[in-house]
């Protein structure tokens, strides 16, 4: 064990020195050194030489820590931890973050309205940065992939609609990209930039259940020219910016609409992007609890139709991305578990994780306070769920290995 640890310490200072990652510092922390990763084998990876396919695989299975920093409900009086703990989560701690290892998880996705602590000018305030900050790099440190992005924050994306509000849309977006590439830049390509969330779609351009097209394309292209700035932003960093992955959002991270031949991925010199998507299908059973004006909720999943249903969606998303060597991953994935079939929501989890992992995509589960993990114990709440969402996963590496 000696030796292996030795090993890694060595391949660490490599991978640094190369990578031009140079010694790195959270903000009134110590020093971080995880520049390589460690799964479960002990095998040491070097993440600069990844692919951004062989690391999407590398990935596994993930969680988003939802309904956190996203969270709107707090107040600048009560600072960061108003906002971190306004919709039902504990304060995060190290513990936490470590639980998502030990259950397995390979990558954590962490969602931020960064516009909670925000000044006039867009300045971020430090605290929030810092806080930020300190999560994620337990998250690293811990030997985790990070997913770090712009979540729904507002609804100011929707002024980018607009020809008068446009370019102030736009200088928030460049701002914030700004502050977030000067904060985090020197953290190793463990961790992963994503462009942006659910928003990236504009209803008053287009319209897909009006039977009007007129605007799509001027819709498709304002997607496309954020997600182009957003590179353009982090290639322009330098230092581990250079080569980092980037985590690009589909149009409304929708699978129909980001398979249409209109959208496009943004010009990468680096050629290190993947696509997201979000998977809450059918609608009826993975977001409503209770009937509404627009569907009846479904207590269950999992008929002959169900399965081809999901299985022909995935098999979208591999034709028109994976087989032309473009990495795909799931950012978002789940169900309520309220007025829901124990035996459905397993069987629907389940069949996500399998035909995202047999297709080499990473799929992250969409997980709030009270659902799937217990922040409070650091641990899944059904180990038996855990078991049937990781069994993909554990036989891909019986196969591979």
């Amino acid at each position: 064990m000696k030796i292996r640890k030795t090993i890694a310490l060595l391949l660490a200072a490599l991978s640094t020195l190369f990578a031009g990652c140079a010694e790195k510092t959270v903000s009134g922390g110590a020093p971080a050194d995880s520049a390589v990763h460690q799964d479960s084998a002990e095998n040491t990876v070097a993440p600069a030489s990844m692919t951004t396919m062989e690391a999407v695989r590398d990935m596994g299975l993930g969680i988003n820590l939802g309904n956190t920093f996203e969270a709107t409900a707090g107040s600048l009086s009560g600072g960061v931890k108003s906002f971190e703990t306004s919709w039902g989560s504990p304060e995060i701690t190290q513990e936490i973050i470590q639980g998502y290892k030990n259950e397995g998880f390979g990558v954590l996705r962490v969602p931020v309205a960064w516009s909670n602590m925000m000044e006039a000018d867009y300045t971020i305030y430090p605290e929030y940065l810092s806080r930020v900050h300190e999560v994620v790099r337990w998250a690293l440190d811990a030997g985790l992939y990070v997913i770090l992005n712009i979540h729904w924050d507002g609804g100011w994306w929707d002024g980018f609609a607009s020809e008068a509000k446009k370019d102030k849309c736009m200088e928030k977006y460049t701002r914030i990209w700004e502050q977030i590439t000067d904060e985090f830049g020197a953290e190793n390509e463990y961790l992963v930039y994503e462009s942006l969330n659910e928003e990236g779609a504009w209803p008053s351009l287009w319209d897909r259940y009006s039977g009007d097209d007129s605007g799509k394309q001027k819709a498709y292209d304002l997607l496309l020219e954020i997600n182009q700035k957003f590179v353009d932003i982090v290639r322009g960093k330098g230092g581990c910016d250079a080569n980092r992955h980037l985590l690009i959002a589909g149009y409304a991270t929708d699978i129909d609409c980001t398979c249409d031949e209109m959208f496009r991925m943004p010009e990468d010199p680096q050629n290190r992007c993947a696509v997201s998507v979000h998977y809450y299908t059918p609608s009826t059973f993975c977001i409503l609890e209770q009937d509404a004006d627009w569907g009846k909720a479904r207590s269950n999943w999992g008929s002959p139709r169900d399965l081809n249903e999901l299985k022909q969606n995935f098999e979208k998303l591999t034709e028109r991305f994976v087989s032309k060597g473009v990495p795909v991953i799931i950012g978002e994935f789940g169900c309520p578990t309220k007025n829901k079939e124990a035996a459905s929501i397993q069987k629907f989890l389940s069949a996500v994780t399998t035909q995202a992992i047999a297709r080499a995509m990473c799929p992250v589960l969409w997980s709030t306070p009270g659902n799937f993990y217990d922040r409070n114990a650091a641990k899944m709440y059904d180990p038996a769920l855990r078991n049937a969402m990781f069994t993909p996963l554990q036989a891909r590496s019986e196969n591979t290995y």
